[in-house]
């Protein structure tokens, strides 16, 4: 379980393919906290740490991981933002991330607006999953509030803290990211299709 209040950015130091899976080595502050068998989310994927070196650490993703989700793109030297497993009692800042991405969506537009940003990303709206205005959503594991919600887009507004905490000062028009919908939303719609 996670909430979407990033806790550091991660420098990825190295990509090894394994037949389908990809293991990936970040570079960390906080490996020193690190265990084996931990829940790390980068870019909002919950990926388990299987080795720690130094102030690396490295996880796994699977086929199944990599076709869902942009971890398929990434390179050496690329931005990850990075979040551990809430701890029980903690406050939930962000919303309930889950860390299991629904679908990947791309940038189509980014806008200054005078100290703040907009971002829009357009996803593939077959998969039925929603966005509503002023509701949640988790893009490249950051917990933020949905504006201007369309049937396959959405923006989200970025505050200045946002913008240099988070990889979202990487972002370009073309920029592929995970989404999270909100898990609430996802209940009710599935209940509403089964009435």
């Amino acid at each position: 379980m996670f909430t979407g209040i990033i806790e550091e950015l991660g420098k990825v130091t190295s990509l090894q393919t394994d037949k389908e899976n990809l293991h990936i080595t970040v570079q960390a502050n906080f490996c020193s906290e690190l265990k084996i068998d931990q829940s790390v989310a980068h870019n909002g994927v919950c990926l388990t740490v299987v080795s720690i070196e130094g102030n690396t650490y490295t996880v796994t993703a699977i086929k199944e991981t990599l076709d869902k989700t942009n971890l398929m793109h990434l390179q050496e030297g690329n931005i990850v933002n990075l979040e551990r497993g809430m701890k029980l009692g903690d406050r939930l800042d962000g919303h309930i991330v889950q860390g299991h991405v629904d679908q990947i969506a791309t940038c189509i537009a980014i806008k200054e607006a005078d100290g703040s940003w907009y971002f829009t990303f357009e996803y593939d709206k077959s998969l039925s999953n929603i966005t509503i205005e002023k509701g949640s959503i988790t893009v490249n594991g950051v917990s933020l509030t949905v504006v201007d919600s369309k049937i396959d887009q959405f923006s989200v507004a970025i505050i200045p803290f946002t913008y240099q905490h988070t990889n979202f000062n990487t972002f370009k028009v073309g920029t592929v990211v995970n989404l999270e919908f909100d898990v609430i939303g996802k209940y009710v719609k599935r209940i509403t299709e089964i009435e």
